[in-house]
């Protein structure tokens, strides 16, 4: 009965050491994919399981929840033959486990060169200017064909996004002036069409002053209104022409009828024109 005691507690150490090999446990956002003797069986998971140990049994975790992948930059040549370089970023799932453990190696990498690959061909195909004003175009152009391609691994994109567009500098420079003539040209339009509602403005108001003489009256009266506002030493008292033209005319009534009285006085008398011989007689006859 001596040698019993230890046999038990050796029993109970392999039991428990049995256990901890045995026992895995899968979070609510993993699946574990075992394979018993090389054949794939169902999914463990999420929370409690069992698996046998000793190399019967091998066991794949998977996560399933969204990874995010940073594209490195790619030097790319677009239509136009500008060299450009391109970040990207794509979102993307495992939603079939078992199909991204048997039909890839690594997943992450594969998806990581399809996705590098996709990026430089498909921006290779666009102007430089289209890339810059149909980002969003191009974004499901990219999710497309990477979703299709990573597929049959059991990878869903979600998302691809075009990070960042690198331009050389003298690209750069010449994009800035080709913006700076753009705006120049549009202030210039802008400068002319607010001449143009002015001057028609203007001419309107012209239109209802001379069916109104008084409000010329009346704008002269504001005048004086706002120049007496400022407190300048100077006022300048405009007439308006209304109430000069009568005196005027009255002044060009009395002036006409001098004029002429002087004019009849001042010139000298005419002398009788010279009479004329009287006509000679014919000889007479023989």
């Amino acid at each position: 009965m001596d040698f019993v005691i230890p046999v038990l507690v050796v029993i109970l150490v392999i039991l428990i050491a049995l256990a901890f090999m045995s026992v895995r446990v899968a979070r609510e956002y993993e699946r574990g994919v075992v394979f018993r003797f090389g054949r794939l069986i169902d999914l463990r998971g999420p929370g409690l399981f069992l698996i046998i140990p000793f190399g019967i049994d091998r066991l794949f975790k998977i996560d399933l929840r969204t990874i995010t992948l940073e594209v490195q930059p790619q030097e790319v040549i677009t239509k136009d033959n500008v060299t450009i370089k391109v970040r990207a970023v794509v979102w993307f799932q495992v939603v079939d486990p078992r199909i991204a453990v048997t039909k890839v190696a690594n997943y992450y990498q594969a998806t990581t060169q399809v996705a590098e690959t996709t990026l430089r061909g498909t921006i290779g195909q666009h102007e430089l200017d289209e890339l810059l004003a149909h980002r969003d175009r191009i974004n499901a152009s990219l999710k497309e064909i990477i979703d299709r391609q990573t597929e049959p691994w059991g990878i869903q994109v979600s998302i691809v996004e075009v990070k960042d567009i690198e331009l050389p500098q003298t690209m750069q420079r010449a994009m800035a002036k080709q913006a700076e003539a753009e705006r120049e040209k549009r202030a210039k339009v802008i400068t002319a069409e607010g001449e143009f509602q002015a001057s028609q403005t203007l001419a309107n108001a012209a239109e209802v002053i001379q069916r109104q003489p008084a409000a010329i009256a009346l704008r002269y009266m504001q005048t004086l209104v706002e120049i007496g506002y400022e407190k300048n030493t100077t006022i300048v008292f405009p007439v308006p022409v209304e109430l000069i033209r009568p005196m005027l005319q009255v002044a060009e009534t009395l002036t006409a009828p001098a004029a002429d009285q002087k004019s009849s006085t001042s010139s000298p008398p005419k002398s009788p024109p010279p009479k004329s011989p009287p006509p000679k007689s014919p000889p007479p006859s023989p």
